[in-house]
């Protein structure tokens, strides 16, 4: 059982931490380099701790659990060790005529301590990934796990205490009681990954003290699939990204704008999908994944009366197990419609012409991740004419497996965005510097403006 930190040590901790980023031990670029290095080795020794505890917390298979948690991590680090060198150089800027004899850069420092507050859902990734970001920044961080996954909880905490002093990376446990107390003190960024409602409460608190934030929210990310599309393709990997973690991902595809033409097809090829991913019966797959409580399972299982089931249905409450889920007929005003599902049910809405769906997609909230199945073209024309976070064309999901491409959200789905330079410049001021010589000072710019004239064709 996790136990809260006390909240009484909470300021102590954010204390220590400023004290230690005030020595400057943090800004050298072998120093960052180095923790990186040590982040890398931990996570290899501790991997099997971690992917036992993913299956303990969620029943995510150690396949599934390298696959979308700890290669993503290695991914990123490897960037970093690879790349920052070069990131977090000095970046000289063109110095207009005006200016002379100065010279112009950008220098990339870190803000500060970080609070960086991670979800249940993929809960190594989403707290190690910022971590890392924080790092090569050089800045200090004190991290929080969710305790809706406490054998995680654990693992992390473990993992952090064994690699890194407390004054430098510290690791705090607890509830949303704990989550308050921590959003009472003054960072220097908070990094924050959950629901667009909590998401606000973070804003409000940052507000504050006027500390920015990163906010890696969701939503309702919408598939759209055209007649054009490949429809065994659309399927398959529909079918991938809406089971993976059981539905529980920011960027599942969460429901599916789909030609009238080809809704029949997609739902036997869907159907036929599961059973070919997870066998005839899905509740005895290895890799399929429970919903993480009680109250998810609920929630979530309710939707599937809210339409006409196509395929599954089937649910086991003592195992929050819920079948994969298609259903249509569908009220746009059902919670099912109108609320993030984060599970296994997928809503089908037919439509007629790709511009339908663009107007459906642009009267609601803008998404985390927009999927489009169809010919080039013609996606192409609903990625100009929407706006997501991220988007796949005939994918879903596998845009966040590229380290080299920035993740976030926009508008009601989060702002501000990471992974690889991304990640070092969010945690990170770029800070412009002008450098003037003094064995030249031009008068052009000095009072009484005698050479006002001359001065004035330079401008």
């Amino acid at each position: 059982m996790v136990q809260n930190t006390p909240l009484e040590r909470i300021p102590a901790i954010l204390k220590a931490q400023r004290s230690f980023f005030a020595t400057h031990a943090t800004l050298p670029l072998e120093y960052r380099l180095g923790m990186l290095r040590r982040l890398r080795e931990g996570i290899l020794r501790h991997e099997k701790a971690l992917c036992d505890a993913l299956y303990k917390d969620l029943h995510k298979s150690y396949e599934e659990a390298y696959l979308t948690e700890i290669s993503i991590i290695l991914g990123e680090i490897d960037n970093f060790l690879k790349h920052l060198k070069a990131w977090a150089a000095p970046s000289t800027k063109r110095t207009p005529l005006k200016l002379f004899p100065s010279r112009s850069a950008v220098i990339t420092e870190p803000l500060g301590v970080a609070l960086i507050i991670a979800p249940w859902n993929y809960p190594v990734q989403l707290l190690l990934n910022p971590l890392i970001g924080a790092i090569a920044a050089g800045c200090t961080a004190i991290v929080k796990p969710s305790p809706y996954t406490p054998n995680v909880a654990e693992a992390l905490e473990e993992l952090i205490r064994e690699l890194f002093d407390k004054e430098y990376i510290c690791l705090v446990q607890g509830n949303r009681e704990v989550n308050s107390a921590l959003l009472k003190e003054r960072y220097d960024i908070i990094f924050f990954t959950g629901s667009p409602q909590l998401g606000r409460v973070v804003m409000r608190a940052a507000a504050e003290n006027a500390t920015p934030v990163i906010l890696e929210l969701g939503g309702k990310s919408p598939v759209v699939i055209d007649k054009s599309a490949n429809i065994a393709i659309a399927a398959k990997r529909i079918a991938w990204g809406k089971t993976l973690n059981a539905g529980q991902t920011c960027i599942a595809p969460d429901y599916v704008l789909i030609h009238r033409e080809v809704k029949s097809a997609f739902s036997e090829a869907f159907a036929r999908t599961i059973r070919e991913l997870h066998g005839d019966d899905v509740r005895l797959s290895k890799h399929y994944v429970r919903l993480v409580s009680d109250a998810a399972f609920e929630r979530v299982s309710s939707y599937i009366g809210e339409g006409r089931v196509l395929f599954g249905g089937n649910t086991v409450a003592e195992e929050r197990y819920i079948e994969p889920t298609l259903i249509d007929n569908v009220a746009l005003d059902s919670k099912v419609m109108t609320t993030e599902i984060f599970g296994p049910v997928l809503p089908l809405i037919e439509i007629e012409e790709m511009e339908e769906a663009i107007r459906f997609i642009n009267e609601r909230e803008k998404p985390l991740a927009l999927y489009v199945f169809a010919e080039k073209e013609r996606a192409l024309n609903v990625i100009r004419h929407t706006s997501s976070g991220g988007a796949c064309i005939n994918d879903t999901i596998m845009h966040i497996a590229n380290e080299n491409l920035p993740f976030g959200g926009v508008g009601n789905s989060g702002m501000g965005r990471y992974h690889g330079r991304d990640s070092l410049y969010s945690f990170s001021h770029r800070r412009s510097v002008l450098m003037t010589t003094t064995w030249l000072d031009l008068p052009f710019r000095y009072m009484p403006y005698k050479w006002f004239k001359w001065a004035k064709r330079l401008l």
